[in-house]
């Protein structure tokens, strides 16, 4: 969405979160091909692509994440103890290099330990 380049980035991701949270998300068409199928130390994923930690730091989203055909999702960081992170700002677009600086830091609001999914 073109337009959501205009808001800080840090509520962008925020209101992510609370869509897929919500399952305010389309769900994406997937490919399930064997040629992607992965195991890896006996893990078993439909394909090879993930959404690496630090997307959902308190694991709020899984269920609205996972119509986006990712073959895995990582959660976290969470620590025993809620942290802040950095002081804002903390995430800064490169229009031109159509990139994103995240210097959000390891912060979360230390929820209980997740249900292995």
């Amino acid at each position: 969405m073109p337009t959501l380049r205009y808001i800080d980035a840090e509520k962008v991701h925020n209101l992510s979160i609370q869509m897929a949270k919500y399952g305010l998300v389309p769900r994406m068409k997937s490919i399930d091909d064997p040629i992607l199928h992965s195991t890896v130390w006996n893990r078993q994923f439909k394909n090879p692509i993930g959404l690496a930690a630090g997307f959902d730091k308190n694991g709020e989203a899984i269920d609205g994440l996972g119509k986006f055909g990712f073959g895995f999702i990582e959660i976290g960081t969470i620590t025993p103890q809620p942290q802040p992170g950095n002081e804002k700002p903390r995430v800064f677009r490169l229009t031109e290099d159509r990139a994103v600086i995240n210097r959000y830091e390891q912060n979360n609001t230390a929820n209980e330990f997740p249900v292995h999914v």
